[in-house]
Parts: structure tokens; sequence; C-alpha cells
């Protein structure tokens, strides 16, 4: 084998220039850019397919850098941003979208809904009433006026408009949400039931949905159910005082006195002065046995609200299952001048009685 078969048959380019150059061909810049730009928009899109709202309006942003009046662009970054509750820079698309396209429907229904979301509600529907004069079948426009209607008080028109607006977008969470919203207007709670079931059946994270079947739920008794969907809302939102006030009231009823426990500690956190919040945590202690710290939760509960005879009552009941019945007693005498008829007030004041008495006897012999 001599030297050049030695080498086993590899190309030694670096020893070819001109045979590197002929076999590389370099792409030039601008189709590197563009193939950039397709990887990105493709990925995108795919991003918004699995609303990953974030990522999704990141990669359309910057696709704008590049042409500020790429249309599929700016259209993807409004539903990203929607998507994202980001209103303030969905109204800023959405006039970027009219800029490249004055009579653009879409344009006029986000930016509709973008001015819906932050409260201009009177521009919000003369861009709205613009988007269906241009498109009368565009969903969003239809969940628009749904929504609006809804915010006015119109239960009628919305029940119509959300109904059209399912029709035209059977997939968009929101349209079956303004369905239910307008239902429940109207007391007919089975089928606003099943409209929130198909909202979040679309959106599992929607929370407004599972706050509004966790209401239905709590008013017709059917409080199992609310649990795990308040822990749902919960983990969407872990502050949010609409959740853990459904949570609270379904364990309460339940008797599940450790999740009451856990839930009214979490909406003091968010809350400290939360009247609803004490009086449960209250109940939550007792419930459990813990009598002691529910004494001292009662104090602060009591600051809170010193003029209702039923805290006052909780009060001397507590003291008398922590066998401090002359505390008992003096406190039911301070409920009993708040409302001297009190039922609950007047039996533990007897039986707080009873046994300090007998307590003093017992000592004299």
């Amino acid at each position: 084998m001599d030297k050049q078969s030695g080498r086993g048959g590899d190309l030694d380019l670096a020893s070819n220039p001109t045979q590197e150059r002929r076999m590389v061909k370099e792409q030039p810049p601008h189709a590197t850019i563009e193939n950039d730009q397709a990887r990105l928009r493709q990925q995108a899109h795919e991003y918004l397919q699995t609303r990953q709202w974030n990522q999704a309006g990141a990669a359309f942003l910057t696709l704008l850098e590049a042409d500020t009046q790429d249309e599929d662009a700016l259209l993807g970054a409004a539903t990203a941003l929607d998507g994202m509750n980001n209103f303030e820079q969905l109204y800023n698309i959405a006039q970027q979208m009219l800029e490249v396209q004055p009579n653009a429907a879409q344009g006029l229904a986000y930016k509709a809904r973008a001015l819906q979301k932050l409260e201009r509600i009177s521009e919000a529907k003369i861009a709205n009433d613009q988007a269906l004069l241009l498109d009368t079948n565009l969903g969003l426009a239809w969940i628009n006026r749904s929504g609006l209607q809804l915010l006015q008080g119109k239960f009628a028109e919305a029940l119509r408009s959300s109904q059209r607006a399912v029709e035209l977008s059977p997939n968009d969470a929101r349209a079956w949400a303004n369905k239910g919203m307008a239902l429940l207007n109207f007391n007919r709670l089975a089928e606003a039931l099943e409209a929130f079931d198909h909202s979040l059946a679309l959106d599992t994270q929607q929370l407004f949905a599972l706050q509004m079947k966790c209401e239905i739920l709590c008013r017709i008794g059917r409080m199992r159910e609310v649990v795990p969907l308040a822990r749902q809302a919960l983990a969407i939102q872990p502050q949010d005082i609409t959740s853990l006030t459904q949570g609270i009231q379904a364990v309460r009823a339940l008797e599940m006195y450790d999740m009451l426990k856990e839930l009214t500690q979490q909406l003091i956190q968010v809350n400290p002065d939360n009247l609803f919040a004490w009086e449960n945590y209250v109940r939550s202690l007792r419930g459990l046995g813990e009598f002691a710290e529910a004494n001292e939760a009662l104090g602060h509960l009591l600051e809170l609200e010193p003029t209702d005879v039923r805290f006052w009552t909780m009060k001397a009941d507590t003291l008398y299952r922590l066998e401090r019945y002359r505390e008992a007693v003096s406190t039911a005498e301070r409920a009993r001048r708040l409302n001297p008829d009190y039922p609950p007030m007047r039996r533990i004041h007897e039986k707080a009685l009873k046994l300090m008495y007998q307590r003093k006897e017992k000592k004299k012999s």
C-alpha cells in the first residue's frame, strides 16, 4: 500500500482549496435569513396550536422586527397576546394591523377586544360594530358583542349573540363561556353548566369558566364536585380570592376541616382583614379540636367585628370547651348585651354558669 492508498481514500480538502470551493457551495445570506424566518414562523404557529402563548408571542414579535407589515405575524401576535391577557400590547398590535389594512375586520375585532378589556366600553362597541359591518361571519366579533352585552346587562341580546358566536366558532372556549354566563343570568342552571363544561373541554386553564362552574355547583349543593374544581382554579392562580372563597364554602359544608384550615390560611395571607376568612379559620380550628388556637383566632376576629353576637357566643363556647367557665360566663353575658334573645348564647351561658358553680362547690368541700 502506497502513501496515497494508505490514507484509506479520505479526501484532504485542506490540501486542495480549489476543490473545497467547488464542493462547498455557500447559500446567499438572504436565503439563509429566509430559511430561518420560515422555521421561526412554523414554530410560532405550532406554539399557537398548543396554546403556548408566551412562546408564540415572542416568535411572532421577532418576525415583526424584520417586517412590521407582516400580516401573518401581526395576526399571530394578536392571537397570542389575547391568550396572554396582555391587552395593552394587543391594542398596539391591532392598531398596527389597521395601519397595514385599514378595513381589516380582524384588526377591528382585536382592537375592540383590547378596548373592552381595558374598560373603554364605548370605543370597544364602535370598533366591534365596524368589524361586523365588514364581516358578519367573524366569530371573534360575535364573542366581543356578547361580552359587551353581558357587561351592559343586556342578557337576552347577549344570549342571542353568544349562540351566534358558538355557531361560527364552536372551538372557541370564550364563545361557550359567554353563552354560559347569559344562561346563568336567566337562572337556566343546567344549560349554563353544560355551556361551561363545553368551554372547559376546549380550554382547561380558563379560570373564569372554572369559577362560574363552581358557582353553579354551589347553588345546587353539589359541593363534592366544587372541591377539585377549586383546586384546579388555584393551581392556575394560587391567590385568587374568588376561587379561595368557593373552595372554603364547599369544604366547610363537607366538614373537611383540614382543607378548610389550609384554604382559610391562604385567604388570610392574601387579605389579612377578611372577616369571612377569619370566621372560617376559627371554625376549622374548632372542628379539629384545636380550641386554644381557636380562642386566639377569635380574639382577632372580634377586633375586626366586635358587634356580632355569633362571634361572642363562639368565643364563650370555645372557653367553655377549654373548661374556663368563669370567662365563658363573662363572654356569654357580653353576647347577651348585644342580643338578649339569641338562643345559642343563652344555652352556653346556662351551661357555663352551672359548671362554674359546681366547680366552686367542689373547692369548698
